[in-house]
């Protein structure tokens, strides 16, 4: 099969085409999903016994019959789209990119590239940090009054949602810099609201999945560093947009600035 190439700023085509490109597209990012998958499941004892390390040598139970099988699958699957990512986000860009300008296609593809970065940072954060600490206060929380098991199913739907939550998290930079970029709020006002901000990192860390203190501030604590790390670099590339011709950032109506 062959692969599509990726047209230029501007090219005209006929809807057929596109078509044609938007098929081939979907077609490699399934195969890619189906590779992955294929590659990963014999490899599933392993991935389960990363996600047991936090369990301190518990294995989790099965009540159903079929539970095992459909929990392995249902884990094989999560990590082949880790895994496969990668290249779907690269096949949605790559059909997207011709919508926009050579300057503006190569600052999207810097921003792709750092938010990939951060995602794999909170998976890590997530796993090494969060998991490790959050799953023994929750299986010791009063354990002289229940006989605590752990159902694997649940089990592992909580980490891999705890795992997704912190990977999303460490995307706050990428969105307050896309609030500043938009000019829907400014740096300054940022700095002046910060207390605002603070609450509302955590707010985000008290929905997140996770409803046990040690989770919550686990979670809450990163969101609230990546928030002002955030407004510092809202500072920096607020002056570098405002220096660059044709791209003066003036704030909004109701940013707060006076």
């Amino acid at each position: 099969m062959w692969l599509p190439r990726r047209l230029g700023h501007g090219e005209r085509v006929t809807l057929v085409e596109h078509l044609d490109e938007l098929r081939v597209r979907l077609i490699i990012s399934i195969l890619t999903l189906v590779v992955a998958f294929a590659v990963l499941y014999p490899l599933h004892g392993y991935l389960l016994d990363l996600l047991n390390k936090p369990l301190d040598g518990r294995k989790p139970i099965t009540i159903a019959p079929a539970e095992a099988f459909m929990t392995s699958i249902s884990v094989s699957m999560y990590a082949a789209f880790a895994v496969a990512l990668p290249v779907l986000l690269w096949q949605m860009w790559s059909y997207l990119a011709p919508a926009f300008a050579d300057t503006n296609q190569k600052a999207i593809a810097r921003v792709v590239a750092v938010a990939t970065l951060l995602f794999a940072g909170g998976l890590a954060f997530g796993y090494f940090v969060v998991m490790p600490a959050a799953i023994p206060f929750l299986l010791g929380f009063d354990s002289e009054h229940y006989d605590i098991m752990v159902r694997a199913r649940d089990y592992y739907k909580f980490a891999i949602l705890v795992l997704l939550g912190t990977g999303l998290l460490f995307e706050i930079p990428i969105i307050v810099l896309g609030f500043v970029r938009l000019r829907i709020v400014s740096a300054r006002s940022l700095r002046r609201q910060w207390r605002i901000g603070v609450v509302g990192c955590t707010v985000l860390a008290v929905i997140l999945p996770g409803v046990d203190p040690v989770t919550t501030m686990l979670e809450g604590l990163p969101i609230i560093l990546l928030y002002f790390g955030s407004i510092a670099a809202g500072v920096y590339f607020e002056k570098r947009w405002a220096r660059s011709p044709g791209q003066s950032v003036e704030p909004l109506a109701g940013t707060g600035e006076s």
